[in-house]
């Protein structure tokens, strides 16, 4: 658009367009060119599209050859690039995601060695068959600090206790197992 204002812009200077005769003679040759520049980019679209093809020799089907081979470069390297730009990011994100997952990982086990030091404060320590590891115990119910050994829940009588001190036990014991399950 711009190349037909500077044609129109150059002829009115050598001319003097003043003449309306003058005018729609010029305008008449620019939409004949504009017209022609149409039908060359048409017909040129179709034979990148493979059609047409018959009046074309040797050489222009391989000047044509050249022509998708280079563009076709062109869209391979931009959708290279893009899948690249998005591994990057997916890549960025999966970082992200797991120092996250490392950070709350932290947490979760900075809060179960609390509850244990907080259980072994209240009910002390004992060894499981002679065995070094930490385990609490409550009515024969083993609490361990490794998380992924599964918890075995057994129902037992009440030992015979003063009433006063069992029922504050099991008002610990229960607030334990509730935080217990809320952090597991």
């Amino acid at each position: 658009m711009k190349s037909v204002i500077d044609r129109y812009s150059k002829t009115k200077e050598e001319h003097q367009l003043g003449n309306p005769t003058s005018e729609v003679k010029f305008w008449q040759r620019e939409a004949a060119m504009l017209g022609q520049q149409l039908q060359n980019l048409q017909e040129s679209h179709r034979q990148m599209m493979g059609q047409e093809l018959s009046g074309l020799n040797v050489k222009d089907l391989q000047n044509l050859e050249n022509q998708l081979e280079m563009s076709l470069r062109g869209v391979r390297m931009k959708k290279d690039q893009i899948l690249m730009d998005e591994i990057q990011e997916l890549n960025r994100k999966g970082s992200l995601i797991h120092q996250e997952n490392v950070e709350l990982y932290k947490k979760v086990n900075l809060i179960r060695q609390e509850n244990m030091e907080l259980y072994k404060k209240v009910y002390g320590t004992r060894d499981v068959n002679g065995a070094n590891r930490n385990s609490l115990l409550i009515n024969d119910l083993g609490i361990g600090e490794d998380a992924h050994v599964p918890v075995n829940l057994q129902l037992s009588q009440p030992h015979q206790q003063n009433y006063e001190t069992t029922t504050r036990a099991t008002k610990l014991g229960y607030s334990f197992l509730h935080m217990l399950i809320i952090f597991l």
